[in-house]
């Protein structure tokens, strides 16, 4: 699955050219709880045709039958229009809003098609975007940025940050690494495995990933990872891994880690250390074990482990220490005599 903002973007652009009216609905406030956060997006045509969401369901029921049935007919060629949701108790149980929760909308009504190609255009050369609404005449301004920034609302327009799709760079095309390219795919994430090994190449299942037969040090290279990108090292070989993560801590890329053992992590890091010239302090940003501790035992579970700790890095939530795989294992006691786990099967 692909970024779902550039998803509602292609669509929204298609039915344009293809001469059919449509509107844009932004998130733009949010009072209390809310289904979805502010900036959130969706793109409804006139055949009633939706992509994209803004609540669990029910505002969008609204708003198709609304935008159907004609009674939105005088505001097709206007300006951008604020309307409010969930008010009053009554409308936040009829909308399926939580409780005391409120969202404000604004709907653009037939939005360029070639503005939105251009906008489209450069997210996919990997280009961060601001997207200005002017509130009174509709008009439509891009920016180019370095930097995500929050939605900004004024009385003279909308601002909205649209960003490239999240990337994710897996190394080694074994089973695990199938499970997990199929989890980040359906969170969004553009996925590309790298793996030299032709036996573990032959038999790759998952669709709608990009399979390198690449070094992987060199790929990284190439890759140029942002801060919109996590390399992952799944192998447990030295030769593959050792320098691509090297190569991925150069980078801005917001998540880096390595599969293995607490004591193949540990030898990883004394390997860098004693022979590529790294300290701790370099070191600091590569993960591992990676994952959060939740007694996973199979490669399903342990992906399912390890996406829920990018997706955590990925949206700013902190970790308990008690959900660290290494901490939560070495407050264990292990039964005399008991090896740490190997490295190509680690419980979580």
């Amino acid at each position: 699955m692909e970024n779902l903002d550039i998803l509602v973007l292609r669509t929204l652009r298609d039915w344009r050219q293809a001469g059919q009216r449509a509107l844009l609905a932004t998130v733009v406030r949010t009072w209390g709880s809310s289904p979805r956060p502010v900036g959130s997006i969706m793109a409804l045509c006139e055949s009633g045709a939706v992509v994209g969401s803004v609540s669990g369901g029910c505002i969008e029921d609204d708003l198709i039958y609304q935008y159907t049935h004609g009674d939105m007919d005088r505001l097709l060629q206007g300006p951008p229009v604020s309307v409010k949701y969930g008010i009053s108790a009554d409308e936040a149980h009829r909308f399926g809003l939580p409780c005391g929760g409120t969202l404000e909308l604004l709907l653009e009504f037939n939005p360029d098609a070639s503005a939105l190609q251009q906008l489209i255009g450069q997210l996919e050369q990997g280009q961060l975007m601001l997207r200005s609404t002017n509130l009174a005449s509709g008009q439509i301004g891009l920016t180019p940025s370095d930097t995500p920034s929050e939605l900004s609302l004024n009385d003279i327009e909308l601002v909205n940050t649209f960003g490239p799709a999240y990337r994710m760079l897996l190394i080694g095309a074994g089973q695990m690494t199938e499970y997990l390219a199929t989890m980040a795919l359906f969170n969004g994430f553009a996925v590309t495995v790298c793996d030299p090994r032709e036996e573990y190449r032959g038999t790759w299942s998952v669709a709608g990933v990009s399979l390198s037969s690449e070094m992987p040090d060199d790929l990284v290279q190439t890759f140029k990872p942002d801060r919109r990108s996590c390399v992952i090292a799944l192998t447990h070989d030295p030769k593959l891994d050792d320098l691509a993560l090297l190569e991925a801590l150069n980078t801005e890329a917001f998540y880096i880690g390595a599969i293995g053992s607490r004591r193949n992590n540990l030898a990883r890091h004394q390997r860098m250390i004693e022979h590529f010239e790294q300290t701790d302090a370099s070191l600091a940003r590569l993960r591992g074990p990676i994952g959060i501790y939740i007694g996973s035992k199979t490669p399903a579970e342990i992906a399912v482990s390890i996406m829920a700790e990018v997706l955590a890095v990925k949206n700013g939530v902190p970790l308990p220490r008690d959900m660290d795989v290494a901490h939560a294992k070495n407050t264990q006691q292990l039964p005399p005599n008991e090896p740490d786990a190997p490295s190509c099967f680690i419980a979580h």
